[in-house]
C-alpha cells in the first residue's frame, strides 16, 4: 500500500514524497493551502490495483491507509467487493440522474436523453463488462444505423421515440461525453474503479477536440449595427457582454452590489461564476457611461431590467436586431453569431490590442493554460489597463466607421 498525491494543476497522481510536480507546481505550497488531494493505492486479491480518494488531509490519508491494511490482514476478501461488480449501466444511470446537483442542471433533460440512448445498447450490461471495443462499435453502429429519435418531452415520448436514423459524429460524441462524465463522477464516489474510467477514456471522440469550437467574431461595425437596432432595455446587456466578455449566466443576474463604479470594476463572487472562482472584471470607459446612465429602482437590486423586472434572456430581441442589421444569427446558420460569441469577440479584440494572454484569462475566468499563468503575475491594475488598451484599439475603428457613413 502507498499514499499518493494528486497535483491540483495537471491532476497527475504521484509519490507523496515529491515536492515539485513535473508540470512545475509547488506541491508543498499546494498542500499548505489544502489543494492537494490524497489517494491510497493497494492490491486486491488476484493482483488488481485499486486507487481510492481519501480527501485533502494527510492525516485522513494515513488513517485510511491504516484501516485498509487492517482490513486486508483480517479478511483479504473484504477489499475485493465493489458496486460495479454487479451494477449495470442502467443502475448507475438511475443513481446519477437522481443526484441533486445533476437534477438541478439546465441541461438535465439532454443528459437524461443521452443516457437513455446509451442504455438502449448497454443498459443491461454490467459496468465491469463494458470494453473499449464495445464503445468503438457503438460509435460505428451509430454512424451507420443511428439511434431511435428522441425529443424533449414526456417520458412516454422519450421511450417510444421515432424511427432510427444515422447519427452525426457530434451527436455520438455528445452521448459518450455524458456517459464519460457520469463514470468519472461514479469513480469519485467510489462506485467504479479506475479500470472502468480507463475504458471510457481510451475511446476518443469521433470529432477532434476543437471540432465544435466556434470562431465567429463580430466586427465593431456589426456590434454598432446590432446596438442601433436593439430595444433600449437590451442595449446595456449587450454592451456588457461586448466590453467584458462575461458569460450570459454572469450578466443577466448581475446586481448593483457587485458593480463598483467608483473603482470601475465588477466583482463576481465564486457562486456567480461557472468555474466557482471569484473574479474582478474591469469596466472600460464605454461601459462606464452605459452603466452610469442606468436607473436604480428601490424595489430590486438587479442591474438589467425591463419594465421593472429582471431580464432573463434576450434571444428574440437579439435575433430581431441582427435581422434588421442584416447580420446572420443562430448557431446553425452559416456565419451566424450567438450571445456567447460576444465572449469570443472580447478575447479576440483584447489579443489584437496587444493585451497579454495571462491578463485576458484573468479577466474572463478561463482556467486552462495553467503553465502560462504560473509565470505571469496579474494584478488589478493590469486588468484595468487591459480594457483601456482595448478601448484605444477600438477608437480608430469608431472613427473610420463614422467617416465611411458620412461619405455614404
Amino acid at each position: 500500500m502507498a499514499i499518493m498525491q494528486e497535483c491540483p494543476v495537471c491532476r497527475t497522481k504521484q509519490s507523496n514524497k515529491k515536492r515539485v510536480c513535473k508540470c512545475g507546481e509547488d506541491l508543498n505550497k499546494a498542500k499548505r493551502s489544502k489543494r492537494v488531494r490524497y489517494w491510497i493505492t493497494y492490491r486486491l486479491p488476484g493482483g488488481k490495483q485499486r486507487r481510492e480518494a481519501v480527501g485533502f488531509s494527510i492525516e485522513d490519508a494515513r488513517a485510511a491507509e491504516g484501516k485498509r491494511k487492517a482490513e486486508k490482514k483480517e479478511n483479504p476478501r473484504v477489499l475485493k467487493k465493489s458496486p460495479e461488480e454487479t451494477m449495470t449501466f442502467e443502475d448507475l444511470a438511475k443513481w446519477y440522474l437522481a443526484l441533486p446537483k445533476v437534477k438541478g442542471l439546465k441541461s438535465f433533460w439532454r443528459i437524461e436523453m443521452n443516457l437513455n440512448t446509451f442504455n438502449e445498447t448497454f443498459g443491461k450490461t454490467k459496468i465491469k463488462n463494458i470494453t473499449a471495443l464495445d464503445l468503438e462499435k457503438f460509435q460505428v453502429d451509430g454512424l451507420a444505423q443511428g439511434f431511435k429519435k428522441r425529443t424533449r418531452g414526456s417520458k412516454e415520448e422519450k421511450k417510444e421515440g421515432g424511427a432510427s436514423q444515422p447519427a452525426s459524429q457530434a451527436y455520438i460524441d455528445q452521448i459518450l461525453t455524458v456517459a464519460r462524465t457520469m463514470i468519472n463522477r461514479a469513480f469519485d464516489s467510489d462506485i467504479v474503479s479506475g479500470e472502468t474510467v480507463k475504458v471510457f477514456r481510451r475511446v476518443k471522440n469521433l470529432q477532434g477536440g476543437n471540432a465544435n469550437a466556434r470562431d465567429r467574431v463580430l466586427t465593431h461595425d456589426e456590434f454598432e449595427r446590432i446596438m442601433a437596432n436593439l430595444p433600449a432595455h437590451a442595449r446595456p446587456v449587450i454592451a456588457t457582454a461586448y466590453y467584458t466578455g462575461m458569460r450570459s449566466g454572469e450578466i443577466f443576474p448581475l446586481t448593483w452590489d457587485k458593480v463598483d463604479l467608483k473603482e470601475r470594476v465588477i466583482r463576481l463572487e465564486a457562486a456567480d461564476t461557472k468555474d466557482k472562482e471569484p473574479r474582478v472584471v474591469p469596466i472600460c470607459n464605454e461601459l462606464f457611461e452605459v452603466l452610469s446612465g442606468l436607473p436604480r429602482p428601490i424595489h430590486t437590486n438587479n442591474v438589467f431590467l425591463k419594465k421593472g423586472e429582471p431580464i432573463k434572456k434576450l434571444r428574440n430581441s437579439l435575433s430581431t436586431a441582427a435581422k434588421k442589421a442584416n447580420i446572420p444569427f443562430g448557431r446553425k446558420v452559416k456565419n451566424g453569431f450567438t450571445f456567447h460569441d460576444f465572449r469570443h469577440t472580447f478575447n479576440t479584440n483584447m489579443r489584437r490590442a496587444g493585451v497579454p494572454e495571462s491578463v485576458i484569462m484573468k479577466i474572463t475566468g478561463h482556467s486552462t493554460r495553467a503553465m502560462f499563468d504560473r509565470y505571469n503575475t496579474v494584478d488589478a491594475d493590469d486588468a484595468k489597463n487591459a480594457v483601456n488598451i482595448m478601448s484605444s484599439f477600438l477608437q480608430p475603428v469608431d472613427q473610420s466607421v463614422d467617416q465611411d457613413r458620412k461619405r455614404g
